[in-house]
């Protein structure tokens, strides 16, 4: 009996501590010229002891990487800076709070807004958990979390490590 109580109070402590932890939940949607299109899923973020942790669950991409981002604005409108239009282009550039203007990846010292580049499988989908070390929940709340078209080689050559377009995007509240 002394076993059985002991081991429920382990896993009320786990489940508590785990409940305290700052998780929010951002839809993703697509983006185009035209604006905000259809949701294309969600990516939770959770914090913990090791960093931010984003788990993504998104469908309608194409196959291969694509760079993914924390932008500085929580907006996926297509009004950017000086009147630029675009996809998304009101999300502004990439999270660069300490304002290091280069693009060294998810553990390097550049942009805190870089987060490991996501793959889509075959038919579009992307299932993972990715870990953003330098981040918290509080760090990205009010920015965009977004998915851009091509692959993210972590440097500023081509720039912004190659994402190109960006093709999906959501807010963090």
């Amino acid at each position: 009996m002394k076993r059985v109580a002991l081991l429920f109070v382990f896993a009320f402590l786990f489940v508590s501590a785990a409940a305290f932890a700052d998780s929010t939940t951002v839809t993703v949607n697509a983006v185009n010229d035209k604006g905000v299109g259809q949701s294309i899923g969600t990516v939770t973020a959770t914090d913990s002891d090791v960093g931010l942790i984003l788990n993504v669950n998104l469908k309608g991409l194409t196959p291969g990487a694509h760079g993914f981002h924390v932008h500085a604005m929580g907006s996926c409108g297509t009004m950017g800076a000086n009147n630029t239009t675009g996809p998304a282009m009101a999300a502004g550039g990439h999270f660069d709070p300490d304002g290091t203007n280069t693009h060294k990846g998810p553990i390097g010292n550049g942009h805190k807004g870089d987060l490991p580049y996501i793959v889509a499988d075959d038919g579009g989908m992307v299932k993972g958990i990715y870990l953003a070390p330098r981040l918290t929940v509080a760090d990205i709340k009010g920015k965009a979390l977004m998915v851009h078209a091509g692959g993210d080689n972590y440097s500023d050559n081509p720039a912004l490590g190659g994402g190109g377009a960006r093709v999906a995007c959501g807010v963090v509240k």
